[in-house]
């Protein structure tokens, strides 16, 4: 069974100077036909509750998020640790009532507190990009 880091180490084999031609040929925007084929396919699997599809699909799903990790790794812009970093720290920041002192008593309060965090997330991002 492979690791998390034998995949990453997968994924720079894939698109080293000795890799595979098309993984090496990809930019970010030729992806884009790939990652909304394998979303769709796993929306797919989801309605038609085929599990074992369903595993199969979300590592085609993964394989686009390493791939475009690993794009940007490559150009200096970021990397996969970054991707994880970022999705954790938004996570604990959009769940005050697990990781913070907040208490909210329904599912519809926690909806609706995570799109109030979000809106003012965006509103902070176009604060700074307007600097």
């Amino acid at each position: 069974m492979y690791t998390y880091p034998e995949l990453l180490n997968i994924i720079a084999e894939l698109r080293s100077d000795h890799g595979c031609p098309w993984d090496r040929a990809q930019t970010h925007e030729s992806m884009i036909p790939c990652l909304k084929d394998e979303c769709q396919e796993v929306i797919e699997a989801i309605e038609q509750k085929d599990d074992e599809n369903l595993c199969e699909e979300l590592g085609d799903v993964l394989l686009q998020v390493l791939l475009h990790a690993q794009i940007a790794k490559e150009e200096g812009r970021f990397t996969m640790e970054d991707v994880v970093n970022t999705l954790a720290e938004k996570m604990v920041r959009r769940h005050p009532h697990v990781f913070g002192d907040e208490e909210y008593g329904s599912p519809e309060q926690n909806r609706l507190r995570w799109e109030e965090i979000k809106r003012a997330e965006r509103e902070r991002k176009k604060h700074r990009k307007g600097q």
